[in-house]
């Protein structure tokens, strides 16, 4: 009764993602290590991976209303990123010296 009260598609999903991890062992030595390792586990899954669900934030950022300005921060970063820059006024290779100096 448990596990079914406990399912859903969100607890399915972190589980998929637990076991195919590559640090996810055959076996456990103890339930304390099984605690250790799922403790390191949800704190990355909920701190630091990014969910394509969640138009690629984290969890945390999600809950505590910060991705709208996480979001923010991205596009100004992209856009500074992917602005074209100005075209050049001239092109030399090597360039003349000014006319002034030139007379001197």
């Amino acid at each position: 009764m448990i596990t079914q009260l406990c399912r859903s598609p969100d607890s399915e999903a972190q589980f998929k993602t637990l076991k195919y991890r590559p640090d996810f062992p055959t076996r456990f030595a103890s339930i304390e290590a099984a605690r250790r390792h799922c403790q390191t586990f949800f704190g990355w899954y909920n701190d630091e991976h990014r969910h394509t669900g969640l138009g690629l934030h984290v969890p945390t950022d999600v809950h505590y209303g910060r991705a709208q300005a996480v979001h923010a921060e991205r596009a100004s970063v992209l856009g500074a990123a992917y602005a074209p820059p100005s075209p050049p006024t001239a092109s030399w290779i090597n360039e003349p010296e000014p006319k002034a100096a030139a007379a001197q």
